[in-house]
């Protein structure tokens, strides 16, 4: 369905395509649709639905695939009701309601990007409370907006953390999946491994002509495109810095989250229902190399710990999971924290965006920058670009497979590892 070939079309103006093609037949100048740089989830995802779509795009990535952010993500792909507790849908949960199903048809192979190797961690993530807000988590789920957005689960049915004796919560299922990000990031990687290339910016450089048309010069080559995409999450500030362009301008949301390594083996994917409108706890499971269990926490524990000294926010860790679950034993436990920044379009008072965003660089004349603002959001995110190219007449031309051949000599990035397997 996505199938397309075309000429080169109006979206390149008539002077500039002329002179483009003049000057790749002449000085042997490559050209592509599409050149995205970065190579988080954003890049990626993009990359996979715009080649689907006809698209000629090829991808360039610094570091490893999917790191800093992308890796840091705990893998949720969620429903949006965390965004509800307040007891009233708003614009954020709303906007993300949609793309739980949009995921699953992808992981089966039938979406516009092929997840079928990714590994599925969970096919739901719950939402409990404590005794004392048990009546809290029970009106919350009965008001109308949020009626038939999740279920009581009890008995045997709780995730096996929650069928002891002693706990004396209620535990409602979301209708949400939790992804291994490492998978994820191998997948989408592998289903165009020949259009990714790894760049050193200090070898590599982009350019600017008297048009405003951006170029890369990269290992003697001199590449061009009807658009770039930056998709470099918090490298897009420096990425527009090197075009002198200062919009769209950018915000950075810090965490610090713990990441606990212990022996407690049954794996728990939640959010505990504190008394403010936002998760007191979150927590998903994930597995080191050594095939030892790892908690990672975020919720509020991590926004409202980001100065706090690392020995600090772990004792107020081990406090919280002590209290949470006095009647698991942990074993032998080993405590980490990690820093790093949730980068994002620029808003009022630094609140957290929405929606995903794409638009148009100031001052050149075909970059577009993103961000999807959270993995949840990649799908939202290719949707927006889309509109973006389309509205712009940014169609396909038929993809030149000599000119992808041309950077057969740039060597593939590395796939991010886990960052518990490198602080552990």
């Amino acid at each position: 369905m996505y199938n397309a070939h075309f000429t080169l079309t109006a979206s390149w103006p008539k002077n500039n395509r002329d002179t483009a093609i003049t000057r790749a037949k002449k000085d042997k100048d490559l050209y592509y649709d599409l050149i995205i740089i970065g190579g988080g989830i954003a890049g990626l995802w993009l990359l996979n639905d715009l080649c689907q779509r006809g698209y000629n795009a090829i991808l360039f990535e610094k570091n490893a695939l999917g790191s800093d952010q992308t890796i840091a993500s705990q893998g949720m792909i969620h429903g949006g009701v965390k965004y509800a507790l307040s007891g009233a849908l708003n614009k954020s949960s709303e906007t993300i309601g949609d793309m739980p199903p949009l995921w699953e048809i992808c992981l089966q192979g039938n979406g516009p990007v092929d997840l079928s190797k990714t590994k599925v961690l969970s096919d739901a993530f719950y939402l409990w409370s404590t005794q004392s807000l048990g009546s809290k988590l029970t009106s919350f789920f009965a008001t109308k907006a949020l009626r038939g957005r999740a279920e009581k689960v009890k008995g045997e049915n709780r995730p096996e953390v929650f069928q002891h004796t002693d706990f004396k919560g209620n535990i409602y299922k979301l209708i949400d999946l939790v992804l291994d990000v490492p998978s994820l990031v191998a997948n989408l990687a592998e289903n165009y491994r020949s259009r990714i290339f790894k760049i050193d910016w200090r070898e590599a450089s982009l350019e600017t002509d008297v048009r405003g048309l951006v170029s890369l010069k990269i290992n003697n080559k001199h590449l061009c495109a009807q658009r770039f995409i930056f998709s470099a999450g918090e490298g897009n500030e420096q990425l527009l810095s090197q075009l002198g362009c200062s919009e769209p301008k950018m915000q950075r949301r810090p965490l610090q989250q713990v990441v606990v390594k212990h022996d407690y083996l049954q794996p728990i994917y939640a959010h505990c229902m504190g008394t403010k409108p936002f998760p007191r706890l979150t927590i998903s499971s994930h597995k080191t190399k050594d095939d030892r269990a790892v908690w990672y926490l975020g919720g509020d524990l991590a926004t409202e710990n980001v100065n706090t000294p690392a020995n600090q926010l772990i004792d107020r860790a081990k406090e919280e999971l002590f209290e949470l679950f006095p009647w698991v034993d942990f074993g032998n436990t080993e405590w980490k924290t990690i820093k790093f920044n949730r980068a994002e379009p620029k808003q009022k008072n630094l609140i957290k965006p929405d929606k995903a965003f794409a638009d148009n660089a100031t001052g050149v004349s075909n970059v577009v920058v993103c961000w999807p603002t959270k993995l949840t959001l990649a799908p939202s995110l290719a949707i927006e670009v889309n509109q973006l190219l389309n509205r712009d007449e940014v169609l396909p031309r038929h993809s030149d497979k000599e000119v992808t051949d041309a950077l057969a000599d740039i060597e593939f990035p590395d796939i991010a590892i886990p960052f518990w397997d490198r602080l552990f």
